[in-house]
């Protein structure tokens, strides 16, 4: 079955519209009518001039960088078609902000109304704000989103944002990602002692404890700073976005993925600006940004498939590799060790991590089950 994105579209802005008509023609009946005026027009008029909404976005990305511009650009476009025009968001990339990595500090302090970014790009402001990005040998994108929205997931994120005075939407999923890539083969763990290696997240965080220098750079610098040897390794999605950026040509191992099964990135909105929306332009961010949000899966999913497809005839120097298991037995090992070391310290990193990991747990037989069982018997 097909559906059209604009039927659904006009079909959401007529509930909405309607709705609040039996809203408007329940309000106040102490409203006296102008005599230029009848009483509906009146009351259009207080509601058009209280619920007109200009905001900016800041992306920690470049303007061009599809799907992550996609998520937001297509948000902000349902946001101004299902309001009439009365709410417009106005976006930012990183190329006149400046600030990839400061995109939650600009929210808060009110620079920007909105922003979109990762949430494990904040870990050192509070660690508990990279579980909501995805974690090494986690959940994978179903099963995320099926926490987030029916697992309690997205209120542990609100509490968690809320004393750095915004609120987090989930922004838009890669789905599982590569395991990045390297200039040498990884054949032991000696291998990867040493190596500067650009790995955000959790993921960096076993990396630093298996000997590697770890950093973090803004997605705009990724190429030139492998290029200069700046780093000898780097991860970033899959071969959707990964080929366009051309790493191939100076790092042609590629390895295949364990520590990002999930990456969610995020709409992060100033709390106390959210909060004095009207209900209905709520309702639309809301819609608009959970839209966006599953759109940005499936299309980068299908640049990843097509991307993919192209790889063994356009781009055949690149040797596609798994790590080796006592690598992965490694990671394994130091991510559960690190799990237990944050945990130790913070009450609310253990009780997201507890919340993510029963879920998880029950979400997982089914994965096994149904999707996997799948493709395992039907190959």
């Amino acid at each position: 079955m097909q559906f059209s994105f604009k039927k659904i579209l006009s079909h959401l802005t007529c509930i909405i519209s309607a709705g609040l008509t039996l809203f408007l023609n329940g309000c106040d009946n102490n409203m006296k009518p102008s005599p230029e005026k009848g009483i509906l027009q009146h009351k259009e008029s207080i509601f058009s001039q209280n619920d007109k909404e200009t905001w900016k976005l800041a992306t920690s990305w470049n303007a061009e960088f599809p799907p992550f511009t996609n998520a937001v650009s297509n948000m902000a476009k349902m946001v101004e078609q299902m309001s009439g025009g009365n709410f417009i968001i106005e976006i930012e990339s990183v190329s006149k902000h400046k600030a990839a990595f400061g995109i939650m500090d600009m929210v808060k302090l009110g620079q920007y109304q909105m922003g979109h970014t990762a949430s494990y790009y904040y870990k050192g402001k509070d660690p508990v704000l990279l579980l909501f990005t995805s974690m090494p040998f986690g959940m994978n994108a179903l099963e995320q989103y099926a926490w987030f929205y029916f697992g309690g997931g997205l209120e542990l994120a609100q509490k968690s944002y809320e004393k750095h005075g915004v609120y987090s939407f989930p922004g838009g999923n890669t789905g599982v990602q590569m395991g990045g890539w390297f200039r040498k083969e990884i054949n032991s763990l000696e291998d990867i002692k040493g190596l500067k290696v650009r790995i955000p997240g959790f993921a960096g965080e076993i990396f630093a404890k298996l000997g590697c220098a770890v950093t973090n750079i803004a997605p705009g610098e990724l190429y030139t700073s492998l290029e200069r040897g700046t780093i000898d390794a780097l991860e970033w999605v899959g071969p959707g976005m990964d080929i366009t950026m051309g790493f191939h040509k100076i790092a042609p191992y590629y390895y295949t993925g364990w520590h990002e099964p999930a990456t969610e990135l995020q709409f992060i909105v100033n709390r106390a600006t959210m909060d004095k929306l009207s209900a209905k332009n709520k309702e639309i961010l809301r819609v608009a940004m959970r839209t966006a949000a599953y759109d940005m899966l499936i299309q980068n999913y299908d640049m990843s498939a097509t991307a993919w497809d192209k790889i063994k005839t356009e781009y055949p120097n690149i040797k596609v590799k798994t790590f080796p298991k006592p690598v992965m037995d490694a990671m394994r090992q130091a991510n559960a060790e690190l799990i237990a070391e944050e945990s130790a310290k913070s009450l609310e990193f253990k009780s997201v991590v507890e919340s993510q990991q029963a879920y998880m747990k029950k979400a997982r037989a089914w994965t096994n089950i149904g999707e996997f069982a799948y493709i395992r018997d039907n190959q």
